[in-house]
C-alpha cells in the first residue's frame, strides 16, 4: 500500500481549470461544416442541441478554461483519482519497465465519464434546460449522465445500443436507479429508429444510430438538449482533469512517462490522460510516445479514412473531419461497447495526422487475456474497453523487456468491469470469440462518405 498512498493528491489539488490543447497545436483542426452549405457552423447552428457555454468551449482556443466551483464540488466525491505503480504486474511480466496507471474506476459510475457528465449537466441546468437526451454503448456514459442528471434535477433519456442493452442489464439497471429512462436503440420512439426497424426488426444497433435518435429528441423538443459522452472538443476538454492530476502525481513519484497508452473509441478518456502531456511537449517539455489502442473489429484510427463525415447514421449532425469507417457502418457486437463507434474525435484525428500520436488495434480475446493478467496481479478488474489500454501497456512493457529498456509507461485504467461479468464468464468458458467487421460493408460505408471539396 505504501506506493499507492504515495501518489494520492490532496482534495485541494483537484485542478481548477481544464486544459484546452487547441491553444498549443501547430496547426488548427479543420472546421466543422454545415451539411447543407458546407460552410463552417456557427454557434446558432449548434444552439438547438447544446447550451451556449458548451458551444463556446467547443470552439475556444484559450489554453485554460475555469472549472465552475459547483462542478469541482461534485468532483470532490472521487477526485483526485489515484495513480498506482503496478509493481506486481511488472514482476509478473519480468519487465525492467516501470508501469503506472491512473485509475478512473473510483467514480460513482465506475469510469471516467462523470468528469464531463457533471459539467454538461451543470451548464444545461444553468441555461434553464430540464431534460437531456443521449446515447450510450456499454452504458458507462449513460449511467454517468443519469448520475449527473440526478444531482442537478434533470430528466435523462438514454438510447442504449441494442446489443449492449441485451448484454449489460446491470448498467441499464444503474441508469434506472439514478432515475433515467433507458431505451434499446434502434427504438420505436423516434422516426429514425422506426425507419431502421422497418428494414431490420432485429438490428443490433450502433452508436451512430443511437446518436441519431438522441439528436432527434433534442432537435424536436425545446425543453431538451443533447449530451454527448465523447468525440466533441468540449467533452475532451473536461476529461483533461485526468492528465493534469497525473502530471502532479508522476512528479510525486519522481518519474515522467516515456510512453502513454489509452484505449480509444471516440477519444475522451485517451485525450483526458494524453492531452496535458502532449501539450507540455508542444510547449518545450519532454515528448512521450503516445499510443492509442482500439478494437480490431472497429478500427477507425488504423483502418478508417480521414475525411468529412456525419457523426450519426441518420445524418442529423454537422460534418466533421475525422478518421471514420463511414456513418452507415455497423460494428460487430463485441463486448467493449464503448469503443463501437464509426468515427474518432476530430481533434484527436487531426493530431494523428500531425504525427503527435500513433495507433494500434487488437482483438477482444487478447485484450481480455491482458485484463485477466492485470486483475490477477493488481486486483482490479478492468472494463472491456479498458482492457485495450491494459493490452497496449503490457505490449510496451514486453517490448522494454526484449530491448532491455527501463522505460516508464503510463496508462489510463478508465473504468472497472464489475458490470461486465458475463463477458468475463464467456471468456473463461472459451465462449468469447474475436469478431471481424464485414469488409464489403466497410467498403460500402466508405464509398458513401459525403463529397466535400478540398479548400482552395
Amino acid at each position: 500500500m505504501g506506493d499507492k498512498v504515495k501518489y494520492l493528491l490532496e482534495e485541494s489539488q483537484i485542478p481548477k481549470r481544464w486544459y484546452n490543447i487547441q491553444a498549443d497545436l501547430p496547426k488548427p483542426a479543420p472546421p466543422v461544416l454545415h451539411p447543407g452549405t458546407l460552410q463552417p457552423v456557427g454557434p446558432d447552428d449548434l444552439a438547438p442541441l447544446f447550451p451556449m457555454a458548451l458551444i463556446m468551449q467547443e470552439v475556444s482556443t484559450e489554453r485554460e478554461v475555469e472549472i465552475p466551483e459547483p462542478v469541482r464540488e461534485v468532483y470532490r466525491q472521487w477526485r483526485p483519482s489515484p495513480l498506482f505503480r503496478a509493481r506486481r504486474l511488472e514482476k509478473a511480466l519480468g519487465t525492467p519497465a516501470k508501469i503506472f496507471y491512473k485509475y478512473e474506476g473510483v467514480s460513482p459510475a465506475g469510469s471516467h465519464k462523470p468528469n464531463t457528465a457533471v459539467a454538461q449537466a451543470f451548464y444545461n441546468k444553468q441555461e434553464g434546460i430540464t431534460k437531456l437526451s443521449t446515447e450510450t454503448g456499454a452504458g458507462q456514459w449513460g449511467s454517468s449522465l443519469a448520475f449527473a442528471g440526478a444531482l442537478f434535477g434533470l430528466e435523462v433519456k438514454v438510447f442504449m445500443v441494442r446489443v449492449s442493452y441485451d448484454q449489460k442489464p446491470y448498467r441499464r439497471a444503474l441508469m434506472e436507479t439514478y432515475g433515467a429512462r433507458c431505451l434499446p436503440s434502434p427504438s420505436d420512439t423516434t422516426q429514425f429508429g422506426r425507419s431502421v426497424l422497418e428494414k431490420d426488426p432485429k438490428h443490433p444497433g450502433s452508436l451512430g444510430i443511437a446518436i441519431s435518435e438522441a439528436v432527434e429528441i433534442a432537435a424536436t423538443n425545446d425543453d431538451t438538449k443533447y449530451a454527448l459522452g465523447s468525440v466533441l472538443n468540449h467533452v475532451l476538454l473536461h476529461q483533461t482533469v485526468i492528465g493534469l492530476e497525473a502530471i502532479e502525481q508522476m512528479a510525486m513519484a519522481d518519474a515522467y512517462p516515456d510512453v502513454i497508452v489509452g484505449c480509444t473509441g471516440g477519444g475522451s478518456n485517451f485525450a483526458g490522460i494524453a492531452f496535458p502531456f502532449i501539450g507540455a511537449g508542444l510547449r518545450g517539455g519532454a515528448k512521450p510516445r503516445i499510443v492509442a489502442v482500439e478494437p480490431a473489429a472497429c478500427p477507425s484510427l488504423t483502418r478508417g479514412k480521414y475525411a468529412y463525415d456525419f457523426g450519426d447514421t441518420g445524418h442529423m449532425t454537422p460534418l466533421a473531419k475525422m478518421h471514420t469507417l463511414g456513418s452507415t457502418f455497423t460494428p460487430p457486437g463485441f463486448h467493449a461497447g464503448g469503443l463501437r463507434y464509426h468515427g474518432m474525435s476530430p481533434l484527436l484525428s487531426h493530431m494523428k495526422e500531425l504525427g503527435l500520436l500513433e495507433a494500434v488495434a487488437y482483438h477482444q480475446t487478447e485484450c481480455f487475456k491482458a485484463g485477466v493478467t492485470f486483475a490477477r496481479a493488481e486486483g482490479i478488474l478492468p472494463a472491456p474497453e479498458a482492457n485495450h489500454a491494459v493490452k497496449g501497456a503490457i505490449e510496451e512493457a514486453l517490448r522494454c523487456k526484449r530491448e532491455g529498456k527501463a522505460e516508464t509507461i503510463l496508462f489510463n485504467l478508465c473504468g472497472h468491469g464489475h458490470f461486465d461479468m458475463q463477458a468475463y464468464i464467456d471468456y473463461t468458458q472459451g465462449k468469447l470469440v474475436d469478431q471481424n467487421y464485414d469488409e464489403k460493408e466497410l467498403a460500402m460505408a466508405l464509398a458513401g462518405l459525403p463529397s466535400v471539396p478540398e479548400p482552395a
